[in-house]
């Protein structure tokens, strides 16, 4: 009996078959199934099975228990998830969401047309519910809280390559850091991408691995960096305006929103995912792991070094309107 039929007979009974299952794509180190259940009473449950791999080293983040962990507690926070109906050391089962999670679809596609206008206002609402999760669902060892421009400081002395963009980024954002706001959870990767998208809008964010403690406005500022815009000019995730972001964040219970703050976590937002790119393109031409997809990401380094340059000077010229 596989795993897939172990764990699916487990909480559906001896009876269970699954009619259908497909492997999707991701990452070496887990497995995601997408199954189709006939349960032995008759009942039949679209779901999701991700498991760890036997034997494979799991990359940084939160294991499949303590993401099940985040995703119970978001679900009474109000956060829109799928459904959780069994979890355990090396396995999450939940309901299956029906919708879209490619950007370029989001952004184009006719079928979702009337959710696009929406969805900055649902994903300030998303994250001030994400925001006032208490911090004890935090796994053990969530990512510590840090100076964020240290750590990347370090990752990007770590690659021993010259970057000065990036250089005079970092000592840019040093020298303008706003004051910290209140610790919350933070997501880690709330971005258009992450979002299952129906027709009327936000069905369920995904993804919670990078979960951790800090700077709420680290979430906002990271759902504008403008790689996740995908070619549109609109700011928030390509679908939206700031004003639809913050206004809908602070009526949903967010902390009032500093604008200036805001635009230096997007900033530092953009030099991130501008460090992470380096990193994915020397694990390729290092030999870590040959991959045409991570060389190609190597293009994207220069794309957010121009950005960086644009980004400093209107700060400098002019705060967020």
């Amino acid at each position: 009996m596989s795993r897939v039929e172990e764990i699916v007979r487990t909480v559906f009974g001896a009876g269970s078959v699954i009619p259908h299952r497909v492997r999707l794509p991701g990452g070496a180190s887990r497995e995601t199934w997408a199954l189709d259940v006939a349960a032995a009473d008759g009942t039949r449950h679209e779901l999701v099975l991700r498991l760890d791999s036997p034997g494979a080293a799991l990359e940084a983040g939160a294991t499949l228990a303590e993401e099940a962990v985040l995703m119970r507690t978001a679900f009474q926070a109000g956060v829109p998830v799928p459904r959780i109906i069994s979890s355990g050391a090396s396995h999450i089962l939940m309901t299956r969401v029906p919708g879209e999670t490619i950007p370029r679809k989001i952004l184009r596609d006719d079928a979702y047309a009337a959710a696009r206008p929406r969805l900055a206002a649902q994903c300030g609402q998303a994250l001030a519910a994400i925001h006032r999760m208490p911090l004890s669902c935090l796994h053990a060892e969530a990512e510590p809280e840090t100076d964020p421009l240290r750590r990347w400081q370090d990752v990007l002395d770590r690659l021993g390559q010259p970057h000065p963009v990036f250089e005079l980024a970092l000592r840019r954002l040093a020298a303008t850091r706003p004051r910290p706001g209140r610790r919350s959870v933070v997501h880690g990767d709330f971005r258009n991408g992450n979002l299952i998208i129906g027709p009327e809008g936000i069905r369920a964010v995904l993804d919670w691995e990078l979960a951790h403690a800090g700077d709420p406005l680290e979430d906002l500022g990271w759902l504008c960096v403008k790689a996740w815009r995908f070619g549109s000019p609109l700011p928030v995730g390509g679908f939206g305006d700031y004003d639809d972001l913050i206004h809908a964040y602070e009526r949903a219970g967010g902390d009032p929103v500093d604008r200036d703050a805001l635009r230096w976590w997007e900033t530092f937002g953009v030099l991130k995912w501008g460090v992470i790119c380096v990193m994915q393109t020397m694990r390729h031409l290092r030999g870590g792991a040959r991959s045409v997809e991570l060389a190609a990401i190597g293009r994207r380094v220069c794309e957010n070094e121009w950005d960086l340059l644009r980004m400093l000077r209107r700060r400098a010229e002019n705060p967020l309107p």
